[in-house]
């Protein structure tokens, strides 16, 4: 058995469904491979999709996420976007709302959770020994 499996849902094949996520069982993860810098973030920063896909041009989809700071890296200014975003902090730490230059803002530890409506502005972010988080982003589906 395959961790990605079809099964027969109450949904009829024909209707489009709003989440754009395939049924996947569980998987080992392989934290070796497949990360990237998402656009516009620094080169320290790096993202592993783990389920679906946000087409932020059209306004539509989620995904799921891993993101991961290297030590000592920091972003510079707030970000905002147009999705729904859920953050689990699991690993390292990482500080809100530091300056320019890294320094300031409110540090948090492993087991901490935000959830943002789109349009807030959050950030910069920093972490000093690194962190790992897994977010979830999404269009509203209504």
């Amino acid at each position: 058995m395959t961790g990605v499996q079809q099964f027969n849902c109450l949904q009829e094949d024909d209707d489009q469904m709003a989440i754009n996520k395939l049924h996947d069982e569980f998987r080992a993860v392989d934290f070796s491979t497949g990360w990237e810098v998402p656009p516009g973030y620094p080169e320290g920063i790096k993202q592993k999709i783990l389920s679906g896909a946000l087409d932020e041009v059209n306004k539509t989809g989620s995904r799921t996420r891993i993101l991961k700071f290297d030590p000592g890296v920091w972003t510079t200014k707030p970000f905002v976007h147009e999705y729904w975003e859920e953050v689990f902090l699991f690993s390292g730490d990482l500080t809100v709302g530091n300056d320019e230059n890294g320094n300031g803002g409110e540090a948090f530890k492993p087991y901490t959770y935000a959830v943002r409506p789109p349009g807030v502005y959050h950030g910069p972010f920093k972490s000093e020994t690194g962190a790992m988080m897994i977010e979830i982003h999404y269009f509203d589906p209504a």
